[in-house]
Parts: structure tokens; C-alpha cells; sequence
């Protein structure tokens, strides 16, 4: 099967996520190293006061960059507001291509390690282990969604519930979406593995979580019928899925002045109605 190179070369060229400061420097977080690979430790920086006896609902976000650029800081303001909403809220740093000269598989793999390191630490961060979100944008955003579909890569511990901003869900045909690229070699090559092994959409199941999904309609670096064919997926398994699309809005948009404030209060209202957050 032809993997979506389009969408993966799109991804890579995306300047809008690239643009924060790495390594970001947060004075009020707390730093965590959950993983180490060579010479390199992957850090958490963790927002809200933690209290062992008092355990708080979690959400921890993946920048966006195409898997190849980026950085935590991009997701700094929604930390410090779920924070003050009462959680514990976490950005995550995460191999990328530029810096590291990985593979997206490896990306997942660390992805997938990060939720399975806040889980095993929950109680000594005061964090409840069955209240945890992963969010994410663009590339963030499926890696977010793989921590909650696919098995294997290195751990099966999965998020309680999914907050995703125009996430890449699908990376291969799926549910009467096939905007296939051609040369899956270079998908491939890309990758490190076929893409539908790592595309969330194919692998949705009972185990996945809750999910919120916030999308610009008129993108075309992940188009908005890609995430229709995830939420269709997602229907077709009984699985709790709530896609908002927003007219005008391109690829990215989340961040932007016109978006942030709207699609936070989305995601502020998804926890709420979860249970995890007061009104």
C-alpha cells in the first residue's frame, strides 16, 4: 500500500511549529527525565502543584514540527491553564529528525514511553493514574493518538482520553479516505515502517480513549477528510469521538489569536464533561 508521502513531505515543511525556542527554558516547571537513549534524556516539564495524597487528573502534550523540528514551549500556555485548572499538566520533549536524525517510528516509541513513565510515577507526582490525557498538534497530535490505538513500540500503557489539535490520525487509506501520494520507498525511508502500522486510524479498537478532535476545514497540510475518516473509524468501534471543524482555518491554527482561546475553552469543556475538571 502506497504510503501518504504528500502529507509526510507537507508535515516536514510546515515552518509554523518550528518557530518556539529548544531547549525551552521554563522558571516555574518542574523537570523530569523520562527517558535516555545514548546520550541523549528526554525531559518532562511539569506544570501545577503535586500533592502524593491529593492525586490530580493529567494531560501531556507533543509539540508539532512534521516529526522533524519544534519544540515543548509550543504548548507552554495550555500547560500553565490546565494547571491552573487544577491538573497536572505536562509538555513533552521528544526525538525529531533535525536534531536526533530519527525516524518517525522512534518518535512513537517516545511518545509512547513518555505515558508509560507518568503512569508508573503517578503517585509520586500526585497524578491519577486512570485520569491521564495526551494531546498534541499536527505531528504531536499523532503521536498523542498512537499512545491511544496502537499496541507494541515499546509499551501498551495508554492515555485515559485524547485532546488532539490537527492531528496526522491517518497515514494510509482508511474509511473512504485515499489521498495517496506516490514512491513509498521515500514514505518508507521516512517512516521506518509502513505507514499503517503507525497510522492511528487503523488501529482503533475497544482500548481506545475518549476523544476530542479540533480541526481546521479549509488545511492542507493534514487535510480535515482525514480526520473525518478517523472520527468514522472511531463511530464504527463504539468509540467516543468529538470532531469540531472550524471554516477558514488552515493547518496550525489552534496557536493563532483568532483560535487559541476558542479551541482551548473545547478542550477545557472535553475534560468537564469527563468528570476530570469542575465547570
Amino acid at each position: 500500500m502506497k504510503t501518504l508521502v504528500c502529507l509526510c513531505l507537507c508535515l516536514l515543511a510546515a515552518p509554523l511549529f518550528a518557530q518556539t525556542n529548544y531547549p525551552p527554558t521554563f522558571a516555574d516547571a518542574r523537570v523530569e527525565v523520562y527517558r535516555k537513549i545514548d546520550a541523549t534524556e528526554l525531559k518532562l516539564w511539569i506544570f501545577g502543584e503535586s500533592d502524593p495524597g491529593a492525586q490530580k487528573p493529567a494531560v501531556v502534550f507533543f509539540f508539532g514540527g512534521g516529526w522533524n523540528s519544534g519544540s515543548p514551549a509550543q504548548f507552554e500556555r495550555h500547560a500553565r491553564h490546565f494547571a491552573q485548572r487544577g491538573m497536572i499538566a505536562i509538555t513533552a520533549d521528544y526525538r525529531v529528525k533535525s536534531r536526533h536524525g530519527v525516524q518517525v517510528v522512534e518518535c512513537v516509541k517516545d511518545a509512547k514511553a513518555a505515558i508509560a513513565w507518568i503512569r508508573e510515577n503517578a503517585r509520586r507526582l500526585g497524578i491519577d493514574p486512570d485520569k491521564i490525557a495526551a494531546g498534541g498538534g499536527s505531528a504531536g497530535g499523532h503521536l498523542a493518538a498512537c499512545t491511544g490505538t496502537i499496541n507494541g513500540f515499546g509499551s501498551d500503557e495508554r492515555p485515559n482520553a485524547l485532546i488532539l489539535f490537527n492531528p496526522a490520525a491517518a497515514l494510509a487509506p482508511v474509511a473512504g479516505w485515499d489521498a495517496r501520494g506516490s514512491g513509498s520507498a521515500v514514505g518508507l525511508e521516512r517512516l521506518g515502517v509502513p505507514a499503517q502500522s503507525i497510522s492511528p486510524a487503523h488501529h482503533i479498537g475497544p482500548h481506545t480513549p475518549p476523544t476530542l478532535i479540533l480541526h481546521g476545514k479549509t488545511d492542507t497540510t493534514v487535510p480535515y477528510a482525514s480526520v473525518v475518516a478517523f472520527e468514522s473509524m472511531m463511530k464504527k468501534s463504539n468509540r467516543p469521538c468529538t470532531l469540531i471543524g472550524y471554516e477558514k482555518a488552515g493547518h496550525g491554527f489552534f496557536n493563532t489569536a483568532q483560535y487559541f482561546d476558542k479551541t482551548l475553552a473545547e478542550a477545557d469543556r472535553f475534560l468537564v464533561d469527563l468528570g476530570w475538571i469542575k465547570k
